[in-house]
């Protein structure tokens, strides 16, 4: 059975899902298949007391500037809340707030001079503007260039291994050039950090561009994993499910690298499925702990402890008011990990006791008794490892197929991924293919 379709978009993430909205908005025919039951990828949700709330923890920054144009395209400006949070450091068994500059003056594990250096390290990266010098250079290298061995050793070498283990070396300093720069911009006007959501959460989002979508004559259909795609002579026809065929005049695939050279090898050059694999990932183990009180007044807890298995404690209701989740304290335990790791691997139930001991370890008080549910959420392509001349290493857009395209978070560059920057891979694709 034959359904035919002009155009086809493997993947209901925000980059697919963005693409799919402005070419049906532009009067073609569209139609995104998701291998999953709902749509969103790693921004995807799950119900917390009757709630949407996002398996892995999510947040917009004040200068997130696509994300922003799109939610105000869909008419929803009014959705969007900003609010002022608190951030902070667990460093030698103490807790530290950094949320203002004031902060950063009481900031005694490092030496005043070392503070300085700190604070003039958020300066200074507002004002790189040839970030292409950066791509020789590695992220340690530059971090001890601008700020010192002390900044680096107490701040960023922690933070370094905890989110990229032992690659954390080979990461380009173009990545935490632009991390830097993000949120040391995403300021309010007392200069705290502000952030921004979306009321009813990401899923909300997602549920308006799917509605968006559908409105202007495209479709959406999860459950539904694409195996192949269907080329004769050069030129893509269309793909295929387990149980269907799709005919399409072009494809478009938002999938991870990795997933996409399993999907065009029988297409493609060596040269080319090999550049689709040359690109490494981290895979993310995410813990969402929803509790009956309260750890810290801290929204984001950066931990500075290369013995604790996280790297930051996140609460999400010192973002989000409690009582949307029918007032239980929503906790993120988030690591970045090899998809072999022992962590990654363990059962839900042992994942949450590996995290609830060790939570322990931070918050003595804490206890078991606190914990009405948990949930273990994994992806296996979370972070792909922005190493040295990553320009180099991206793949093109167009596929040596002509009309088979793919577009994923991995060609977002010199950004990290996210969702602001999804949504405009998407919306500069349909762009191209409007043209």
């Amino acid at each position: 059975m034959a359904n035919s379709d002009k155009i086809i978009i493997i993947g209901a993430g925000f980059t697919g899902l963005s693409l799919a909205y402005d070419l049906a908005l532009a009067g073609h025919k569209v139609l995104v298949l998701e291998s999953m039951s709902n749509v969103g990828g790693l921004a995807s949700t799950f119900e917390v007391e009757g709630e949407r709330l996002e398996k892995f923890y999510h947040h917009w920054f004040t200068n997130d500037v696509h994300v922003m144009s799109l939610i105000r395209d869909l008419g929803k400006s009014d959705s969007v809340r900003f609010r002022d949070t608190r951030t902070g450091v667990y460093f030698g068994n103490k807790f530290f707030k950094l949320s203002r500059p004031i902060d950063l003056l009481r900031f005694k594990p490092l030496s005043l001079r070392g503070r300085l250096r700190l604070g003039l390290l958020a300066i200074r990266v507002r004002f790189v503007r040839e970030w292409m010098r950066l791509e020789t250079t590695s992220a340690s290298d530059w971090l001890i260039k601008m700020a010192g061995e002390e900044v680096y050793r107490v701040v960023w070498a922690p933070l370094l291994r905890g989110k990229f283990g032992e690659a954390a070396s080979e990461v380009s300093a173009v990545w935490m050039w632009n991390k830097l720069k993000l949120r040391g911009g995403s300021r309010g006007k007392k200069g705290g950090e502000q952030l921004a959501y979306y009321q009813g959460g990401f899923g909300r989002l997602l549920d308006d561009l799917v509605e968006g979508i559908k409105l202007h004559g495209g479709n959406v259909i999860t459950d539904s994993k694409v195996t192949g795609v269907d080329v004769e002579n050069g030129k893509v026809t269309g793909v295929h499910t387990e149980n269907l065929s799709y005919l399409a005049e072009n494809v478009v695939v938002t999938a991870p690298l990795p997933v996409i050279a399993d999907m065009l090898a029988p297409h493609i050059s060596d040269t080319s499925l090999q550049k689709l694999k040359r690109i490494k990932y981290l895979a993310n183990i995410c813990i969402v702990l929803e509790l009956n009180r309260s750890l810290s007044e801290t929204y984001w807890l950066n931990v500075n402890d290369p013995s604790f298995p996280f790297v930051a404690v996140i609460e999400h209701t010192n973002f989000e008011d409690k009582d949307l989740y029918g007032g239980r304290h929503i906790i993120y335990l988030s690591k970045y990990l090899p998809e072999t790791a022992e962590l990654f691997q363990m059962s839900d139930a042992e994942a949450v006791s590996y995290a609830v001991n060790n939570l322990k370890r931070m918050f003595p008080e804490f206890n078991l008794d606190w914990t009405l549910n948990a949930s273990v959420w994994r992806g296996q392509y979370s972070q792909p490892i922005v190493e040295k001349n990553y320009s180099e290493l991206i793949p093109e857009y167009e596929t040596e197929v002509a009309g088979l395209y793919i577009n994923t978070m991995a060609q977002i560059y010199p950004e990290d991924r996210g969702t602001n920057y999804a949504i405009r891979q998407g919306r500069e694709m349909a762009r191209r293919m409007c043209k």
